[in-house]
């Protein structure tokens, strides 16, 4: 009951961190003019010109922090967790700042996004391969079995790192989808973390098990940071999060689902982010060969506002279907 009750607490802890953090930052925004720029083609959006961008670091010190005062025992995955997540913070800073500081609204260039996300990537699958507790291992949805994929481990992890990133990053496009989507995926995560607990880890050895609990503790601050965030992220938001956050969650993302060697469930719980890539890909795909299009507007989201939804709509709906799925995944993984 401690440990339910240590859970809790630092996911309550969170919420009020963030909450006390974020009215300073959007302030600090507000008189500094780090406003976002509406790009020309969304005109749906051209009244939130203006509002407060790089809302993201208001989660990463908060969640930084709270994390690191909860975590207890063995904690080198959770802590590896979080320097990632805010190595791709930091490489979302320096995009928002150069739009910012140059009024340039595309930021870091293409390359330099993808030769900062690589590296960190690259480090984090070799971190993840020589690590003992986790060593190329993967576990198979819905089946009490766990495979070790070799070498191949390290290319995947690096394709889930610049997938999920950059998925999460295109999914930050309507006030609170991005926060809202994560905190759900996370909840997912976290309740398939317990039930492995129960059940797959019994085997485990004792030192992975206390890392796994820290993990958990870090899903369940990120839970409080998000729903804490959403009070001045949703519609109508208040501040923007920023590739500052989008960059960071996306680490997050995958990173809680890799060291808890639940990585073949993020493409589940992520579906939603998987969509927004996919048909981002689509859209440019079939337009290269066809010069028509298949949505009205790419990513999936702006298509359905293209189609009269309103955002708020948009938003409840990826979230309850996150939550949908990881009820489903949970419910076929403990039967």
């Amino acid at each position: 009951m401690t440990e339910y009750f240590v859970y809790i607490q630092a996911c309550v802890v969170c919420f009020l961190v963030t909450l006390f953090i974020s009215p300073f930052v959007i302030s600090f925004m507000k008189k500094e003019k780090i406003k976002q720029t509406i790009l020309h083609y969304v005109e749906n959006h051209s009244q939130k010109a203006g509002t407060p961008t790089m809302g993201g670091i208001i989660f990463l010190l908060s969640i930084s922090i709270v994390g690191y005062i909860y975590f207890s025992g063995p904690k080198s995955l959770a802590s590896v967790t979080l320097l990632v997540f805010l190595a791709y913070g930091l490489t979302g800073f320096l995009d928002d700042f150069i739009k910012f500081k140059f009024k340039r609204n595309l930021g870091l260039r293409a390359y330099q996004k993808i030769i900062f996300q690589l590296a960190i990537a690259v480090t984090v699958a070799i971190f993840a391969y020589k690590n003992a507790m986790i060593s190329g291992k993967l576990m198979i949805p819905f089946v009490n079995k766990t495979v070790n994929i070799g070498w191949w481990y390290i290319p995947l992890v690096i394709f889930i790192f610049l997938a999920c990133t950059n998925s999460v990053n295109l999914t930050d496009g309507l006030d609170g989808l991005a926060s809202s989507t994560t905190m759900c995926y996370t909840m997912g995560m976290v309740a398939l973390m317990f039930a492995c607990l129960g059940s797959r880890l019994g085997g485990e050895n004792l030192i992975y098990i206390v890392e796994y609990k820290n993990l958990i503790i870090l899903g369940f601050v990120v839970i409080g940071a998000m729903l804490s965030f959403l009070v001045f992220n949703c519609f109508p938001a208040k501040i923007f999060m920023g590739d500052t956050g989008s960059l960071a969650l996306g680490a997050f993302v995958a990173c809680i689902g890799i060291f808890s060697q639940l990585t073949l469930f993020i493409p589940l719980l992520g579906l939603m982010f998987v969509l927004s890539s996919l048909s981002v890909i689509i859209q440019v795909a079939y337009y290269k060969m066809t010069k028509k299009r298949v949505f009205l507007m790419a990513p999936l989201h702006h298509h359905f506002e293209k189609k009269g939804v309103h955002e708020v709509r948009i938003v409840v709906v990826y979230s309850v279907i996150t939550v949908l799925i990881s009820l489903v995944c949970l419910l076929i993984e403990i039967l």
